[in-house]
């Protein structure tokens, strides 16, 4: 009988239980009558509570996808990287499968860093296609960090496996593009096709600063990936700018 299982043990099983298994877990044990158990059993109800709500956010965060779904492929677009003083800006693309059930997408600065690497190993699984895009420091100096973006975007849609029919941009209208355009503000919080590819762009773009941490460890790139904060900065008047950072960026800096 479950009365006779220990509390220790039930406390593991809850633990370790999937979420589709949290109904079941307050089923066999809802009867039980001991302090311990009841408590876990309120804890099994508020995560099954927590889930229906981000279940319901989720669906919520479908809106421009059920909006556009009979025009056939959608692909959300976002970027990330247009701020820091060195560094690629890079873009992300991915085309969403329509029953696509995946939890927790949402604007990639809204989540932490272990959040978006889990995310993005079950957004490249579950994927329909996706695509990324990467423009260098030095493509940023010469033709400026918005057409820079704008090129990074071309290129991460032109790297899909598929053709989308659609594109719902964060915030943009990405210029030389035939295919139609969505432009959405704050999208990447309003849109899971969005929220997706930002956090393919965010996670791309993190790993490659981390890379050039390991080459350049002076700079905490690992930390800052790229952006003007005070240690930064103190790192490029004390050791000069390096090859990834933007020159057009230090300007007051140097």
């Amino acid at each position: 009988m479950a009365e006779q299982k220990k509390i220790g043990s039930i406390k593991e099983e809850l633990k370790a239980a999937e979420d589709y298994l949290l109904p079941d877990f307050i089923k066999s044990y809802r009867e039980d009558s001991r302090e311990g158990v009841r408590k876990l059993v309120q804890q099994a109800q508020r995560r099954l509570e927590k889930l229906e709500a981000e279940r319901q956010r989720i669906l919520a965060l479908k809106r421009y996808e059920y909006e556009y779904e009979s025009c056939g492929l959608i692909c959300g677009i976002d970027e990330a990287g247009r701020g820091p003083l060195a560094g690629p800006v890079v873009a992300g693309a991915v085309i969403l499968p329509k029953d696509c059930e995946i939890l927790y997408i949402n604007d990639s600065k809204k989540l932490t860093a272990a959040k978006r690497e889990e995310l993005y190993e079950i957004i490249m699984e579950q994927a329909v296609a996706t695509g990324i895009g990467v423009v260098s420091p030095e493509r940023i100096d010469q033709i400026n960090i918005l057409q820079a973006t704008y090129e990074a975007m071309r290129e991460a849609i032109s790297k899909l496996e598929q053709v989308p029919d659609i594109l719902l941009n964060d915030a943009v209208t990405i210029p030389g593009v035939e295919i139609r355009q969505v432009p959405i503000i704050k999208g990447d919080a309003k849109s899971i096709s969005i929220g997706a590819a930002s956090i393919l762009a965010k996670v791309t773009r993190d790993r490659m600063m981390v890379e050039y941490d390991r080459l350049m460890p002076e700079y905490g790139f690992a930390v800052h990936k790229g952006y003007g904060t005070a240690a930064h900065i103190a790192a490029i008047q004390k050791y000069g700018p390096s090859p990834i950072h933007r020159r057009s960026f230090l300007g007051s800096i140097m």
